[in-house]
C-alpha cells in the first residue's frame, strides 16, 4: 500500500477526540505534514431499515452530525496552530469507524485517536473502535490521554528482536525531530521458557543480565548511527515490561510499543505488552506495527 505523509487523527465530537485533535495539530505542524479530519457514519443518508437499537434522532440525516463535528474540529486545529500555517483536509466516510481508520488509503504516516469516544462500548478506558484500530492498522496509531511532560524523554520498550525495530525507528525519529533523549527499556523476565530450560550454564546465558544489555545494544547500534544526535539511556530490568514502562513514562513525552512482542502468540493482532501498555499510561502512547 503507497503511503503518504499525512496525519489522520479520528474525530467523534468527544472531549477524548479534541485532545487527539490538538495533540495531532502541534505534531503536523512539528513535521511540515498536511493533517487529515476523519470521521464517519454507521448510516448513508436516506438509508434506515435496520432501526433497531437506533438512539433518539438517528432518524436525522447522519450526515449532518458527522458535518457538524467535523466543522468544530477545523476550527480547533485552527485555534491550536494558532499563527502557523497547516494544511489540513476533512473526510466524511459511511461505514464503521475502526473499519474506516484502519484501511485508509493511501496509507497515513500515523493515526492519532483519543483514548476513547462515543461509541456505544466505553466502559474500559478504551474504546471498541480504538481497540480495533490499534490491532489492525498497517501505520503507527498514537492514543493520546495527557500531554505528557513537554521536556521529557522518548521511552521506547525494546524486546531484542527484529520484530521491535520498527518501534525503535519511529522512537528514534521522535527523539531527533523533539531534540529529546531516548530511554530505550528492555525487560528480560518474559523470556521465553524453552530458551530458560535449554540453556548452558556455561555457555552464552551464563550471565543473563550481561547477555541482555549485550542484545540491548546490538539492537540500537544501528540507529545511533542514523541518529548521533540523540542521547540513549539504556534501561535493563529483570521483571515485567509493562510495570517497568508505566514507571519510566512518569517523566517522558510519549511511550513507544511494538504492536506485539516476542512472547505473544501469532494469531493475536496485538500483543498484551501493547494493549497493557495503552490502558495503564497516562501520556501519549504511539503502537507501532511490528514486523512478521
Amino acid at each position: 500500500m503507497v503511503a503518504s505523509s499525512r496525519i489522520v487523527v479520528g474525530v467523534d465530537g468527544s472531549a477524548p477526540a479534541r485532545d487527539a485533535v490538538r495533540w495531532a495539530t502541534r505534531e503536523a505542524i512539528r513535521r511540515g505534514a498536511p493533517l487529515e479530519l476523519a470521521t464517519s457514519t454507521l448510516f448513508e443518508p436516506g438509508n434506515y431499515s435496520d432501526a433497531i437499537g437506533l438512539r433518539i434522532g438517528a432518524f436525522t440525516d447522519p450526515d449532518v452530525d458527522a458535518k457538524r463535528v467535523l466543522t468544530e474540529a477545523v476550527d480547533l486545529v485552527h485555534e491550536t496552530a494558532g499563527v502557523h500555517r497547516i494544511s489540513l483536509d476533512t473526510s466524511l466516510h459511511h461505514g464503521s469507524a475502526a473499519d474506516v481508520l484502519s484501511h485508509l488509503s493511501p496509507l497515513p504516516a500515523m493515526i492519532v485517536l483519543g483514548s476513547r469516544g462515543l461509541g456505544e462500548f466505553t466502559g474500559g478506558l478504551m474504546g471498541s473502535v480504538g481497540s480495533a484500530v490499534l490491532a489492525h492498522a498497517k501505520c503507527p496509531v498514537a492514543v493520546i490521554k495527557n500531554g505528557g511532560v513537554a521536556d521529557g524523554p522518548i521511552v521506547v520498550g525494546v524486546d531484542c528482536t527484529a520484530g521491535s525495530q520498527p518501534a525503535i525507528g519511529f522512537a528514534m525519529r521522535e527523539a531527533s525531530l523533539r531534540g529529546a533523549d531516548l530511554v530505550a527499556v528492555h525487560a528480560w523476565s518474559d523470556l521465553e521458557l524453552g530458551s530458560v530450560l535449554t540453556r548452558d550454564d556455561d555457555g552464552p546465558w551464563a550471565n543473563s543480565d550481561f547477555a541482555e544489555r549485550t542484545s540491548l545494544a546490538e539492537s540500537l547500534a544501528g540507529w545511533s548511527v542514523d541518529y548521533p544526535d540523540v542521547v540513549i539511556r539504556r534501561v535493563v530490568v529483570q521483571d515485567r515490561p509493562v510495570r517497568e514502562l508505566l514507571h519510566a513514562s512518569e517523566m517522558a513525552q510519549m511511550v513507544v510499543v511494538g504492536s506485539r512482542g516476542r512472547g505473544g502468540f501469532a494469531s493475536l493482532l496485538l500483543g498484551s505488552t501493547a494493549r497493557a501498555v495503552v490502558h495503564s499510561v497516562d501520556v501519549p502512547v504511539v503502537v507501532v506495527p511490528t514486523e512478521r
